[in-house]
């Protein structure tokens, strides 16, 4: 059965399935058949599963039984550092190439009970470390908007793979913007929730006080749906929270006006795109015709969140990636002793970007440095999640852009890592303070004859995504084609 997926979103596909509109077998295909065609040039899946037809046969079975749930059979992409068990998980990396996962991450789990259908893994920056999707060993994922551009990153492949209709949505992790970026790029709705609202267990660590798993989808209802399986408290991770013990409720806030701040010093830095700015204000003021109170926050110590985090996570990105050695699994490289080894594989296996940041991390971590650069850096922070805290006393949602600029040419940053970590200045403060944000899709900008989406990020206070989804909606300039 022929099925137009252009503008499809996971609520119209989960009412078709249960209407026998069409089966999830037929949906499957629908994506398959894109992917194929449109996956060489675009490079978002590394991997497509060779089950998807016999996931999708179980998935039809549930609603034929009257089991089904909001995203039985609903097409998914699920980021390359996301264990599945049975499947390859590399991390975009060569020294995990061959690597087999031997249990399913908790929100793996999630996702199968709810009957989803598994499309593929997608293409990432190696072990999370950028914000291009340039550093996968494997090649550069391109936008769908224009594929001599980037996509974003590091979940820069399933950002293009709900962009491009290659799946209905997908999981990406988010350490420092990167499931907010490339959705901001590719011009969809990501999610980064609340530190510890989503279960870590099962996700390759590259930063652990920051590392978050989120949704990426067409639209803000979409993102919702995806969040409401995965969230919740898993005892097998430490640092998972209960949610809903904690505040956080499906809350109907539909016609409720909101104060959202507005940190006028940050927003108005340099560096900063002049269409992005225009689109920031235009979006500010469709807020405040719909009532919603717009107000000046301050946010002192934002202005240190990248010196901050470029301390904090490849400190603790090295201390992660010390167990990939060559030995247990994945690439090896033989020496003339262990520890020959040892250098040799890790050397040949992890790319430039990884080795930058093992490198820097190793050195603030050494002795006689800890206390002058990882100390004050861990400090700095918060005072960061202080100011967040101050902020929200007064208003009930932050914003700014999500990106200082529109997607950009690849290689044009390839060779400035400082530039390229400047992409991420709106992004970064919100895992250093552990709050929840959302990127949606705001409008577009022209640039060479290209249409380029652009985002609207919207912080909320810990454990008040409701407040993230109310507002995306109002936002969301996919709601509105």
């Amino acid at each position: 059965m022929k099925i137009d997926i252009r503008g499809l979103t996971i609520k119209k596909a989960h009412s078709d399935l249960v209407g026998g509109k069409y089966s999830a077998r037929d949906l499957a295909e629908a994506y398959l058949a894109e992917a194929e065609k449109r996956n060489p040039s675009l490079n978002a899946y590394l991997e497509i599963f060779d089950d998807v037809l016999l996931q999708a046969d179980a998935a039809d079975k549930k609603i034929k039984e009257g089991t089904a749930t909001a995203l039985t059979g609903i097409p998914l992409a699920i980021k390359d550092n996301i264990l599945i068990k049975g499947r390859v998980a590399s991390s975009a990396s060569r020294i995990l190439e061959n690597y087999t996962a031997s249990y399913d991450a908790h929100v793996i789990e999630k996702l199968k009970d709810a009957g989803v259908v598994f499309i593929g893994r997608t293409n990432m920056d190696e072990f999370a470390m950028g914000g291009s999707t340039e550093n996968s060993a494997y090649g550069p994922t391109k936008n769908p908007h224009d594929e001599s551009r980037v996509s974003g990153g590091s979940s820069g492949g399933s950002a293009v793979a709900v962009a491009a209709d290659l799946a209905l949505g997908a999981l990406g992790s988010d350490t420092g913007g990167s499931i907010r970026q490339p959705a901001s790029l590719c011009g969809i709705v990501g999610l980064k929730p609340t530190y510890g609202a989503v279960s870590r267990r099962g996700v390759m660590a590259m930063g652990s006080s920051l590392d978050q798993i989120g949704p990426f989808g067409k639209t803000v209802e979409d993102t919702e749906i995806i969040w409401n399986v995965i969230r919740g408290h898993d005892p097998k991770d430490s640092t998972s929270i209960d949610t809903d013990k904690r505040g956080y409720k499906n809350a109907d806030n539909a016609d409720r006006k909101f104060r959202i701040g507005v940190p006028e010093d940050f927003v108005s830095g340099e560096g900063i795109d002049a269409d992005v700015l225009s689109n920031f204000r235009e979006t500010l003021e469709k807020l405040k015709s719909a009532g919603h109170e717009i107000i000046p926050v301050s946010l002192p110590h934002a202005k240190y969140s990248l010196a901050s985090y470029y301390i904090v996570m490849p400190a603790e990105a090295s201390t992660n990636l010390a167990r990939f050695d060559g030995v247990r699994y994945g690439l090896h490289i033989s020496g003339e002793s262990g520890i020959d080894d040892y250098k040799k594989t890790r050397a040949a296996g992890f790319g430039p970007e990884v080795r930058r940041r093992i490198m820097l991390g190793t050195y603030v971590l050494s002795a006689g440095y800890y206390d002058a650069y990882y100390g004050k850096a861990t400090a700095v922070r918060a005072l960061i999640r202080k100011d967040f805290d101050d902020a929200f006393g007064s208003v009930d949602a932050i914003a700014t852009p999500t990106s200082p600029v529109p997607a950009f040419k690849i290689g044009e940053k390839a060779d400035d890592p400082l530039s390229m970590y400047l992409a991420d200045i709106f992004t970064v403060p919100v895992n250093l303070a552990g709050v929840p944000a959302i990127s949606v899709p705001s409008g577009f900008t022209q640039q060479e004859g290209k249409k380029l989406p652009l985002g609207f990020q919207i912080i909320a206070p810990h454990f008040r995504e409701d407040v993230l989804f109310t507002l995306g909606r109002a936002v969301d300039y996919n709601n509105e084609k």
